[in-house]
């Protein structure tokens, strides 16, 4: 099935990145509240998203993220086609244990979420820069930075401050709650880069010295 291992090891990284962007999407309209701060339960996933990004980059480089984000969107458009028309058809009276206001308030996303999510996953995976080949923790701490302050602002900005659905001064209250919170996460996670780093490259050897 697979021609090397390095095509296992990019099949388990794609299977980690896209999986955990599917779930922050369809977990983001929970609002949770940090002090006087709102922000979704949806950021939770995506310092593994970014990470797993990284390690993608590392091994098989911006092409490769690149495609990556690109099928990851167009997966997470077709996950809420599918959760729209759930929402369109109705539920069995009397039959079925989840009734149509429950779906709606749980997958109810709007268009504007959909709109938001996606465009802030592109500009967040596509704009990462390289800041050389020696440090990971420099590039891989550089590009996180970078990537989730578009990400924070992209997506409350189109689905909640547009809409009217927060004011301004909650967006820009939770935008960067969320930023902070995501920023910190990654920083605790970067040692992760380093490790996967080395069990990967352990794993490719192996098969070099096979």
């Amino acid at each position: 099935m697979f021609k090397s291992k390095k095509d296992i090891v990019f099949v388990i990284l794609a299977g980690i990145f896209i999986t955990n962007a599917v779930v922050a999407e369809l977990i983001g309209g929970k609002l949770i509240q940090i002090g006087p701060f709102v922000m979704s339960i949806g950021i939770l996933p995506w310092p593994i998203v970014f990470l797993t990004t990284d390690l993608i980059n590392e091994y098989f480089g911006e092409k490769g993220v690149r495609r990556l984000s690109i099928l990851t969107a167009c997966l997470i458009a077709y996950a809420f086609i599918i959760l729209l028309l759930g929402i369109a058809i109705p539920a069995a009276k009397g039959i079925s244990p989840v009734s149509d206001a429950q779906f709606q308030a749980v997958f109810g996303q709007s268009m504007w979420i959909i709109f938001g999510s996606i465009i802030a996953f592109l500009v967040s995976q596509l704009i990462k820069n390289k800041t050389g080949d020696t440090k990971i923790w420099l590039r891989a701490t550089g590009s996180t930075v970078i990537s989730q302050l578009f990400d924070s602002f992209i997506v409350l900005g189109i689905a909640f401050w547009l809409p009217g659905k927060i004011d301004f001064e909650t967006f820009i209250g939770s935008a960067l709650t969320g930023y902070t919170f995501k920023l910190g996460i990654a920083v605790l996670l970067t040692p992760m880069i380093y490790i996967g780093h080395r069990i990967i490259k352990n794993y490719l050897d192996s098969e070099i010295k096979a």
